[in-house]
């Protein structure tokens, strides 16, 4: 289709006629530098040039600049490398950050670097369902983000439930394997910080790897990245979870936990055979009546000297009309180790997690980039899947401690529509770059009291 005008001069239906202009003069994301300024103020540039050190040319991009880069692209919504280049046009975005854009080919290599085959060496050659351990480089990065997380982190809070879950990530790479409901992809494991709302660990995973894989190596990682100023944890997670390395782990640390329970053929016996005296009513729901009951119960393998863990069972009784219809009775249960909640309240703790880790996984699926896998390596996947992780705890950190108090709640979407995509207009004043946005004057000082407060957050942040 020709780009030259009408005869009428009509170009489209509105009356108006786009044309190229100087692009050095505007910029159409003049918030989107609080996510680098945000970084900064946390000085992970600094802690990334110590962890992956300079880099191997000195025209080349530093792993700083990479990651700087790549947070940039997936809070502004991009999910591929290739959409740097929609930010490369943006010429007074790159003047604001001061530096350019990687390259899709450059941003690309610097993922691969993460993959290492050797980590693979180890599998047995039986053994489909595999786990490897991570490269050099995905070490570095998990470090990077613990950084972020102890700098981060209120020093007032002192207790951490982490929030354990995986997810599954559809991918149709050549490598991807088939997870257990069908999809081919991938299934991560993250865990979360849920008073912090920061993700402490996460660990990528083939997808046909079920999340009950030695989940215990994750939790402990979550754990072990927590700041020393924490002093009370707690763990809640689902039934994959219920393993019993992990129990005795949790147990042994004195760790408050709940954790959904296999319903096995022994579990379930006990359940059904509760008399009806036993179980208390827990809720009325439109189909359901749910029921609780706490039951005598000793998983086959817990010691026998070990100090016995509560079983609350739940019965899901459906109304008359779908018993009728032939719809079961079901059971579910809840193993945990706290003695000072009732049992309604073990179960409303638990099902807390409902809130913060799945939304977790919705946001870094649907609106950063996780949902979508740069290549068939799996060390550069799982190192994007890292970055994305790093850049929701960026956004984290943005809202708590910089933006007002109304978007201390905020998705990136919403974000990305207030703040970041604000059009500005650049100009040189005395020798100092400045922009004048089009945004009112309240929204405006929100920005600027947002870079101030991160301003300060630098200085107080040890170099």
């Amino acid at each position: 289709m020709s780009l030259r005008p009408r005869a009428d001069r009509r170009q489209g239906i509105l009356p108006f006629v786009l044309t190229l202009g100087e692009r050095e003069d505007v910029t159409a994301r003049a918030g989107l530098p609080l996510v680098v300024e945000t970084s900064r103020a946390l000085r992970l540039d600094a802690a990334a040039r110590t962890l992956f050190g300079p880099p191997r040319r000195t025209e080349d991009f530093g792993a700083d600049a990479q990651l700087e880069t790549l947070a940039t692209l997936i809070a502004a919504g991009g999910e591929r490398v290739e959409d740097i280049r929609i930010l490369g046009e943006d010429q007074g975005l790159i003047r604001l950050l001061g530096r350019p854009f990687a390259s899709p080919d450059a941003l690309l290599d610097f993922l691969t670097s993460f993959h290492d085959e050797q980590c693979w060496a180890d599998r047995p050659p039986d053994k489909k369902a595999f786990v490897p351990p991570e490269s050099a480089k995905l070490q570095a990065l998990a470090q990077l983000n613990r950084t972020l997380v102890w700098r981060a982190a209120d020093a007032k809070t002192t207790t951490a439930t982490i929030d354990h879950d995986g997810t599954i990530i559809e991918s149709h790479k050549r490598d991807a394997r088939v997870a257990y409901e069908g999809t081919r992809g991938y299934q991560p494991l993250v865990a979360l910080w849920a008073e912090e709302q920061l993700v402490v660990a996460d660990e990528f995973r083939d997808g046909n790897v079920a999340g009950g894989e030695d989940p215990l190596s994750s939790a402990r990682r979550a754990f072990d990245t927590l700041p020393p100023t924490v002093t009370t944890r707690y763990f809640r997670g689902d039934s994959a979870d219920y393993y019993d390395p992990l129990l005795k782990y949790l147990v042994g640390e004195k760790i408050g936990f709940a954790i959904s329970a296999d319903m096995g053929p022994e579990l379930r016996a006990v359940c059904t055979g509760q008399p009806e005296g036993a179980w208390q009513e827990l809720e009325q729901r439109e189909r359901e009546r749910v029921d609780l009951a706490e039951v005598e119960f000793t998983p086959g393998v817990w010691p026998k000297d070990a100090k016995p863990l509560r079983y609350i069972a739940l019965r899901f009784t459906p109304v008359q009309a779908d018993l009728f219809a032939g719809v079961s009775v079901r059971y579910h249960a809840v193993v945990s180790n706290r003695r000072e909640l009732t049992p309604a309240a073990v179960i409303e703790w638990h099902r807390g997690k409902a809130g913060t880790i799945e939304q977790v996984h919705r946001v870094l699926k649907g609106e950063l980039g996780a949902g979508v896998m740069p290549c068939q390596l799996f060390g550069a996947n799982a190192a994007w899947f890292r970055i994305n992780v790093l850049t929701f705890n960026l956004l984290t950190v943005l809202k708590r401690r910089a933006l007002p108090e109304r978007y201390r709640l905020a998705r990136p979407k919403r974000l990305r529509f207030e703040m970041f995509t604000l059009p500005g207009k650049l100009a040189i004043h005395e020798s100092q770059l400045s922009v004048q946005v089009s945004a009112a004057d309240a929204r405006l000082q929100e920005l600027v009291a947002a870079r101030q407060r991160l301003l300060q957050m630098l200085e107080s942040t040890p170099a």
